[in-house]
């Protein structure tokens, strides 16, 4: 495992009780993984930008102004891990993506939106899943694992409330099938992230 900037440091060290923290270098496959949470906290925030942008339902607004600053707070965490030299060089693309997967909902119905946050907080429910349980096996990330930990919860929050706000109404046929985009244009993006 490499680490950058300071290829000193094991950080593995078993028995250990030296502890990373913000600032420090960091195995470059965690740096991997916080580039992908930097661009996708990023797209949240673009997000609910585009919901406030179209709607004008006070509740739905009141929804998106709550979740945009628990999306503006994680990514301020992960910049504070992540250096500015590992953010992902196609966060535009990011930001504009994030937009549009408001917007466009925004545009249709509130139901509509209410999915689409659903699809993408189940997705990015999984993805710092997965992180978690990588973290476990490093015990000097620990600080950082609980801070993917506390994101984890308020993404699944946020897709809980989502979920409550569909009530028991179906999804349509294109509401599905747009959900289902929306769900593999996340996991495309984590893919394209670790590397650019």
């Amino acid at each position: 495992m490499s680490f950058i900037n300071n290829p000193n440091i094991n950080a593995e060290t078993n028995g250990s009780s030296f502890v990373l923290s913000p600032g420090d270098a960091l195995p470059s496959s965690v740096l991997a993984d916080l580039r992908t949470d930097h661009a996708g906290e990023t797209g949240a925030v673009f997000i609910y930008r585009g919901i406030l942008q179209f709607t004008s339902d006070p509740t739905l607004r009141a929804f998106a102004e709550q979740h945009m600053t628990t999306e503006q707070s994680h990514l301020q965490l992960i910049e504070s891990w992540l250096p500015k030299a590992h953010y992902s060089h196609l966060l535009p693309l990011w930001r504009l993506a994030g937009f549009l997967t408001g917007a466009l909902p925004a545009l249709v119905s509130s139901h509509a939106v209410y999915a689409t946050i659903k699809a993408v907080e189940t997705f990015v429910n999984h993805h710092y899943d997965d992180q978690v349980r990588s973290l476990e096996s490093k015990p000097a990330l620990d600080k950082l694992r609980q801070i993917m930990i506390e994101c984890q919860a308020d993404e699944v929050a946020h897709r809980d409330q989502a979920a409550a706000a569909l009530g028991v109404k179906k999804i349509g046929l294109l509401l599905g099938l747009w959900s289902a985009v929306v769900g593999a244009g996340s996991r495309a993006a984590v893919v394209v992230c670790r590397h650019i």
